[in-house]
């Protein structure tokens, strides 16, 4: 039961922050990709050198990227709908 409540809140969690990305303008979310990029090299240096505690962050840092790509490539795609 417990599983299913922490499931739950994860993807309100991931909805709420897919919301969030929305409101940003295109350079936030280019400013935003380019730190979870740097995020993202950091941790697989850690991991390579074996200093990395929390490896559930290398996923989270991945999906983060992918929801700021898919919401930068939406409004392009808006943009070019739009001209």
């Amino acid at each position: 039961m417990a599983a299913k409540a922490t499931a739950k809140a994860k993807k309100g969690a991931a909805s709420s922050a897919a919301s969030e990305l929305v409101a940003k303008t295109p350079d936030q979310l280019r400013d935003q990709l380019v730190a979870l990029k740097k995020e993202a090299f950091n941790l697989r240096f850690q991991q390579a050198t074996g200093q990395l505690e929390n490896t559930a962050r290398m996923r989270s840092v991945r999906r983060e990227v992918a929801r700021v790509m898919t919401v930068l490539n939406q409004k392009a795609a808006e943009a070019a709908i739009a001209n």
